[in-house]
């Protein structure tokens, strides 16, 4: 039986006042587990992400939010510049680099 569950069963205590308080504190309960269970780990892997794209620099490999495979030869505010095969190059967008290939095989 899940917590939520348990707190939905509870019985109103005090009488009609009580089931006014008892809903307000349901509803913080629930905001709280949301927090706690989703969103706080959610933003805590995406600044891990972001200092992960910020160390990145020229030479190292990477790896796409699409699956290209690239090195790195030119990094701009935006953009980066990465070879994916000899003398073929694209500009990417540098939100769309998803891990150095280190990354990416240890996991």
């Amino acid at each position: 039986m899940s917590i939520l569950s348990i707190l939905l069963q509870a019985p109103v205590a005090g009488g009609v006042g009580g089931g006014q308080w008892s809903g307000i504190l349901m509803m913080v309960v629930i905001v709280a587990i949301f927090y706690f269970f989703m969103i706080r780990p959610q933003q805590k892997r995406q600044k891990d992400i972001q200092k992960a794209r910020e160390a990145l620099k020229a030479g190292d490999k990477i790896v796409t939010a699409g699956g290209i495979y690239g090195k790195i030869k030119e990094i701009g505010d935006v953009y980066m510049l990465i070879e994916i095969a000899d003398g073929v190059r694209i500009r990417i967008d540098k939100t769309s680099v998803f891990a150095s290939t280190e990354d990416a095989q240890q996991k």
